[in-house]
């Protein structure tokens, strides 16, 4: 299994067509897979996810470029999978899914087909186990709060009760003004203990804040980020 198809390293020019067309339907069916695997419980555009399945194919196309010399391909395509990223912000998914895409295409430029196979069956396995499982996932009873307040209304421990009566744990996190200095707007992380009580907890702060803006929503921490 972990014998390549390839019967020497020594370049393009010694690969026969048939092993070429091996390596080139391995690339593209993998490709299409990792394409798939990448989609499972993921937001996607389709012009990634076509990339996503095409990189197998040029990744193997420049390691049997440049004579089996993995140093220099995988620097060259190392440089390529970066360009996506200088002008639209990735998530970690698709950094991994990038270094899946090259990796299988490494495999099948040097021509161990099998083990690209294996390798993806197994990534994907592991993949959906953790996806599907709660591993590396935040408290999501977590919440940011936003209250605007007056500028002559001291915000040094005035909601403190109703934190105590409503949340489980608060934090003040940020301060700033707004309205040309007019307003302060007092930025929270809070855990609540019962989502019920929302409603109720953000009626109470509106009889301080004097029933000015308050924002109450899912902390930005607990998102996908790179």
């Amino acid at each position: 299994m972990l014998n390549s198809v390839l019967t020497t390293d020594a370049g393009l020019a010694s690969v026969t067509a048939l092993q070429f067309m091996e390596c080139t339907l391995a690339s593209i069916v993998l490709g299409v897979f990792c394409a798939i695997i990448y989609m499972y419980r993921n937001r996607y555009n389709k012009s990634f996810v076509v990339t996503l399945a095409l990189m197998p194919l040029i990744v193997q196309l420049v390691i049997m470029l440049v004579n089996g010399n993995l140093g220099a391909g995988v620097a060259v395509m190392g440089a390529f999978s970066l360009v996506r990223f200088r002008s639209i912000p990735g998530t970690a998914k698709d950094i991994g899914s990038i270094f899946c895409a090259m990796a299988v295409g490494l495999a099948t430029g040097m021509g161990y087909l099998a083990a690209a196979l294996v390798f993806l069956v197994c990534f994907s396995i592991v993949n959906v186990i953790l996806n599907m499982s709660k591993f590396g996932e935040r408290n999501q009873g977590e919440k940011q709060l936003k209250i605007t307040i007056p500028e002559n209304l001291d915000y040094m421990g005035i909601f403190d009760d109703l934190f105590e009566k409503y949340t489980k744990g608060y934090q003040l996190t940020q301060v700033r003004t707004t309205n040309m200095g007019s307003l302060f707007e007092l930025t929270y992380t809070i855990n609540l203990k019962s989502e019920q009580e929302e409603k109720q907890f953000i009626d109470d702060i509106r009889c301080r804040n004097g029933n000015l803006k308050i924002v109450c929503g899912l902390n930005p921490e607990n998102k996908e980020m790179i």
